[in-house]
C-alpha cells in the first residue's frame, strides 16, 4: 500500500521549482479502492448529522463531483505524452480512482434526488463552468486541475483529520467520504507531476505566475459557486435570505470553519517551491485504509 515512489524524475534545471527541498516525501503507490456506497437505505433528507446546512454543502460538492472528475481526468490525459514511467504508472491509477468516484458520486446524488432536492440547476451551473475550461488551452485546463485538485486535498484532510464533521451521520455515508478522502489524498499530486512535466520547458517564473492566476480565478468561482449551490439548496429546506447567508457562512467560517481550517494550506500554494507533497499526510492513509482493504483492485 505505502510503497515508496518519487513524484516525478526531471532535470532541475527545467523544473526549478521541483527542487530536494520539496519533493523531499515520497508519496504512497496508489491503490485503486472498487466500492459501491449509498445503494442499500436511501439517503435521510438532511443526512449529515441532522444539519441541513451542513448537508446543503456537501450536497452542493458532491453534486459537482461527476462532472468535475470527468473534466480533471481528460486534462490530465490530454497532457501526458511522454510522461516518465513511474508518473504514467501513477496517472492510470488516477482515472481509475476518479471514475470510482464519480460512479458513486451519480450515486449519492441521485439519492439526494430521491430525498427530495432538485440538483438540476446545480448540474447546469457546473456543466457551463466545465464547457468554459474546455475552451481553454490544455495546459491552462491542467493548471485548473491542479488548483481544484489543491481543494480536494486541502478538504480530504480536513475531512479526515476532525472525524467530527461526521458525527451522528450513516455509516455508509460517512464511509463515501473517508474513502473518497483517502484516495484525493494518495492522488493529490498526479495533476501538479503532469502540470510540471507539461511545462518542463517553462522557467520557473512563468510557472508560478500561472498556477497563481488560476489558483485565484478558481478560488473565487470555486467558493462562489459552491456558495450558491448552498443556498439553493436551502432554499428548498425553506432556509432563505440572510438566515441562510449567516448560517452557512458560520459553518464554512466559524464552527466548524472548514474553509477556515484549509486558508494555511491554500496560501501555501502560492509559494515558489510548492509541491503538494510538501505537507506529507500519508498517517491519514494508513489511519483510515484498513476500512477498506478488502476492496483493493
Amino acid at each position: 500500500m505505502l510503497a515508496n515512489s518519487i513524484p516525478v524524475t526531471m532535470d532541475a534545471q527545467t523544473t526549478p521549482d521541483l527542487t530536494p527541498a520539496n519533493a523531499h516525501g515520497k508519496p504512497p503507490g496508489l491503490t485503486v479502492r472498487d466500492l459501491r456506497f449509498t445503494r442499500s437505505g436511501g439517503l435521510a433528507r438532511h443526512w449529515l448529522s441532522g444539519d441541513p446546512v451542513a448537508t446543503a454543502w456537501f450536497n452542493a460538492l458532491s453534486a459537482g463531483f461527476p462532472r468535475g472528475e470527468a473534466m480533471f481526468i481528460e486534462a490530465v490525459k490530454a497532457c501526458r505524452e511522454g510522461a516518465p514511467p513511474v508518473l504514467d504508472t501513477e496517472i492510470r491509477a488516477f482515472i481509475r480512482q476518479e471514475v470510482n468516484h464519480s460512479r458513486e458520486h451519480l450515486a449519492f446524488n441521485r439519492a439526494a434526488v430521491d430525498a427530495g432536492f432538485d440538483l438540476s440547476a446545480i448540474d447546469a451551473r457546473v456543466a457551463a463552468l466545465v464547457a468554459m475550461t474546455h475552451s481553454r488551452p490544455p495546459v491552462v485546463q491542467l493548471a485548473i486541475t491542479c488548483a481544484l485538485e489543491h481543494f480536494t486535498a486541502m478538504f480530504a484532510h480536513e475531512f479526515l483529520t476532525n472525524p467530527g464533521h461526521f458525527a451522528e451521520t450513516a455509516p455508509e455515508q460517512a464511509d463515501l467520504w473517508r474513502w473518497h478522502a483517502i484516495e484525493e489524498i494518495e492522488h493529490k499530486a498526479v495533476a501538479y507531476d503532469t502540470f510540471l512535466h507539461a511545462t518542463r520547458e517553462w522557467s520557473g517564473f512563468k510557472r508560478w505566475w500561472v498556477r497563481s492566476l488560476v489558483m485565484g480565478d478558481v478560488t473565487c468561482r470555486f467558493l462562489r459557486n459552491r456558495f450558491v449551490d448552498a443556498l439553493e439548496l436551502l432554499a428548498q429546506d425553506g432556509i432563505t435570505g440572510w438566515r441562510a447567508r449567516w448560517r452557512l457562512f458560520s459553518y464554512l467560517a466559524i464552527k466548524p470553519g472548514i474553509v477556515r481550517r484549509v486558508l494555511p494550506e491554500w496560501l501555501s500554494w502560492f509559494g515558489p517551491r510548492f509541491h503538494p507533497w510538501n505537507k506529507d499526510d500519508r498517517r491519514l492513509i494508513a489511519r483510515h485504509d484498513s476500512e477498506f482493504a478488502g476492496a483493493r483492485g
